[in-house]
């Protein structure tokens, strides 16, 4: 068998309505683990939909070649059905089961074919994955939302696929999950192509693929690594514009001083060929032949500056947009010694059984307090965000809020409408801000001119999340309490770095459930808390969190 790999020749695709997503792309991906980064909204998911077959090009080609597996970014299962039957097994397992009890049916020896021990090789995956207590029989409803990415992942493996497609694979996972699944992707030998906002995961790649304004560029080496090459690149990019913009400078001012010197001399010649007493036809045919002389020599400068603007222009074209947020929050201070929440016993019921353990959890929050909420799937720590928030009242104890307002960011950003545009959402929040200082705010946002007026549903996820940050810090009052639930799900790193800036500014406390170790290294957690096993416990930050910061 030849070398798994992925070819995409001249490869294009428009949405229904003929606007262009890529156009002309051309890459092939080979043996060994490649990362794909582009800004939100660039077409990731929609290049890895093609490769998948699960859309069409609208122009050129892609061939894949060897099995192939494509783990989504949204997983389209259902609640009702069974681990067996997203594995893909459970036919086989109900005819081995059949073939057990004595049904000697030649159907089933059909249905089963070589795969005799496709139960203990489904267990071995799933057991791989960190999914060792999960039963084949369990239903997915009754999994976590990491649980449910494991479980793509190990129906995909099991498939033995030559080259993978992945998706946002750590999206929900805990830490202990992600490290299982740079584990697994360490040991890769096939094609891989990986579309992830994590970037300890990224750095496990050999090489990253760059989606951006419509071209595919190619660094060697893992993430870490293509952040070096794109540094020098804008280095080198910011040091050609500079010197394309005194060229055009000089050539500008090199015909600005010809042009002063033909006038000095059109004037003397003027005044010298008065004096001589020539003939008039003399004397105009010397003073055409001037004006011609120094006609050419401005159409000279002029092409000189023409090329020079021209290099300034491909200069600019190489120079990388920096798009970060740049923030001053002082109305979301919080003194030190004030308790912004309080809660003794909180207990929640979920189906009858208590979701905590004993007599229920206890926690304050103090001052401006950066506490990062961890733990494993399952445990509860959005239903503890919520019960922050009063959505959720305890069934048991007691919960105390400073007058100071609580803003909640969840994981699916629906905070905002989505048929109000951006400047209409931040006036719902900010009605007494005067209309030209909320463009400027929003301008900080990166919503400048027509995008600020773009409705908040046809935003990406990294736009809605700038939108949501946007209303939800400036709102009136702001906020004290600032609750964030996995909000790097889905960001591009671009965004994440955005989050990472918005957060640096804010001045209130603030709870962040997050398994991104290095997004909770960089925003200055200063206190740790870990909900397991119905108990909500101080600790410190985790190795993989204490590695990087």
């Amino acid at each position: 068998m030849s070398q798994p790999s992925i070819v995409c020749s001249r490869l294009s695709f428009s949405w229904p309505d003929d606007t262009p997503v890529f156009e002309g792309l051309s890459f092939t991906v080979g043996a060994g683990r490649t990362g794909l980064v582009a800004p939100n909204g660039a077409g990731k998911t929609t290049l890895l939909r093609l490769i998948a077959g699960e859309c069409r090009p609208t122009g050129g080609s892609v061939t894949v070649d060897g099995v192939l597996g494509y783990l989504p970014q949204s997983l389209p299962l259902t609640g009702d059905l069974t681990v067996a039957e997203v594995m893909g097994v459970a036919p086989v397992l109900a005819a081995l089961r059949a073939i057990e009890s004595g049904d000697a049916d030649e159907e089933h020896f059909t249905t089963i074919g070589t795969d005799w021990d496709v139960e203990e090789r489904t267990r071995a995956q799933l057991d791989r994955l960190g999914l060792d207590d999960v039963s084949l029989d369990r239903r997915l409803h009754t999994l976590s939302g990491g649980q449910v990415v494991s479980l793509g992942l190990a129906a995909q493996l099991l498939r033995r696929p030559d080259v993978l497609l992945l998706d946002e694979p750590t999206n929900n996972l805990d830490l202990d999950a992600r490290r299982t699944l740079h584990a697994v992707l360490a040991d890769w030998t096939g094609c891989l192509l990986l579309v992830s906002h994590d970037r300890a995961l990224l750095d496990g790649m050999d090489r990253i693929l760059e989606l951006d304004r419509a071209e595919i560029r190619s660094y060697g080496g893992n993430y870490t690594a293509y952040e070096e090459a794109v540094r020098v690149e804008r280095e080198v990019a910011e040091k050609n514009v500079r010197h394309a913009e005194q060229e055009v400078k000089r050539e500008k001012r090199e015909m600005q001083q010809a042009r002063e010197r033909a006038d000095r001399r059109a004037g003397n010649a003027a005044r010298n060929l008065k004096s001589a007493g020539l003939p008039r036809i003399v004397a105009g045919g010397m003073k055409r032949s001037a004006q011609e002389s120094a006609g050419r020599a401005n159409e000279t400068h002029a092409a000189r500056v023409g090329d020079a603007k021209a290099r300034l222009d491909e200069a600019g074209r190489a120079l990388r947009e920096e798009q970060r947020i740049t923030l001053e929050l002082p109305g979301t201070n919080v003194p030190a010694g004030r308790t912004v929440f309080d809660g003794e016993g909180m207990q929640v019921r979920h189906g009858g059984r208590a979701l905590f353990a004993g007599d229920g959890l206890e926690l304050t929050i103090r001052g401006p307090e950066r506490i990062a909420l961890t733990g494993p799937n399952g445990a509860g720590k959005s239903t503890l965000l919520r019960l922050l928030t009063g959505d959720v009242q305890p069934e048991g104890g007691r919960t105390r809020r400073a007058d100071g307002r609580i803003a909640y960011l969840s994981q699916r950003l629906d905070l905002l409408d989505p048929q109000r545009t951006v400047a209409e959402s931040l006036a719902a929040y900010a009605p007494t801000t005067p209309e030209a200082q909320r463009m400027t705010l929003l301008a900080r946002f990166l919503f400048r001119g027509p995008r600020a007026h773009l409705p908040v549903g046809a935003l990406s996820g990294g736009e809605r999340l700038r939108a949501t940050l946007a209303c939800v810090l400036f709102a009136e009052p702001a906020p004290q309490l600032l609750l964030l639930d996995e909000p790097t799900n889905n960001l591009d790193l671009v965004s994440v770095a955005q989050l990472e800036s918005a957060l640096d500014a804010y001045e209130g406390a603030f709870v962040v459930v997050s398994h991104d170790a290095r997004f909770l290294a960089s925003i200055g957690v200063d206190r740790w808390l870990r909900l397991a096993d119905g108990r909500l416990r101080e600790t410190t930050a985790p190795a993989g969190v204490a590695a990087q910061s």
